[in-house]
């Protein structure tokens, strides 16, 4: 095998850091967008047409993007705020970009399955837009938000491994570096089997927490 163990947990480590750091932005980007993308909806709480149009057309540009080519395409964008383009720091801008507006839309769709009576029945009991929204439609449609965050997550995973292709880092370039440019099937299979056990891993517990959520 051409590298060590110590490589090998610090490309780990450089994933689940990439990871973890743009599941954060994207949910505070994501998170919003996907409320409002249910709020401004025709006959919703909040319904505005322009506002509804507007995100959808740039959520669907985004989502459109493959993510290889995204993380070319703003290399400048990434240079300007991280001050390189290569390296861990460099990817989680374009991670960011990627799975920002995926969560949007696996918001939207949890909130989306929270019955319509729940929401009448809180506007019968004089609840404001916000209230509604944080008291009533967030907290019924909490389990199968957890549920869409761990698809998020897992795509991040994925998504973190394809950044390897542009030097990245993370468990990716390792698997590219060495275990394809080297032919070193070792490697390549040690890091395949390693981002095996890390979806394994969030979606058995996302599953055990929504399972949770649900009895709560």
């Amino acid at each position: 095998m051409s590298v060590d163990y110590e490589q090998i947990l610090e490309a780990l480590w450089e994933t689940v850091y990439m990871t973890g750091v743009a599941f954060g932005f994207s949910l505070l980007i994501g998170f919003p967008l996907g409320i409002l993308l249910v709020v401004t909806r025709h006959g919703h709480l909040l319904e505005n047409e322009i506002v509804s149009k507007v995100l959808n057309v740039v959520i669907n540009i985004f989502r459109s993007i493959p993510f290889i080519i995204l993380m070319v395409a703003i290399i400048p964008l990434t240079r300007l705020i991280v001050g390189t383009s290569i390296g861990t720091a460099a990817a989680i801008v374009p991670l960011v970009f990627y799975a920002g507006p995926y969560i949007a839309r696996l918001i939207e769709n949890s909130l989306l399955e929270v019955d319509k009576g729940v929401i009448e029945a809180a506007q019968a009991m004089g609840a404001s837009p916000l209230q509604i929204i944080f008291r009533f439609l967030i907290p019924e449609a909490l389990s199968s938000l957890v549920l869409a965050l761990t698809i998020a997550v897992v795509g991040l995973i994925g998504a973190s491994a394809m950044a390897g292709a542009i030097g990245g880092g993370g468990l990716g370039d390792l698997a590219i570096t060495y275990g394809y440019q080297r032919f070193d099937t070792v490697v390549m299979f040690i890091t395949v089997a390693i981002l095996v056990i890390l979806v394994q891993g969030v979606q058995s517990f996302g599953n055990v927490l929504s399972r949770q959520v649900r009895r709560n």
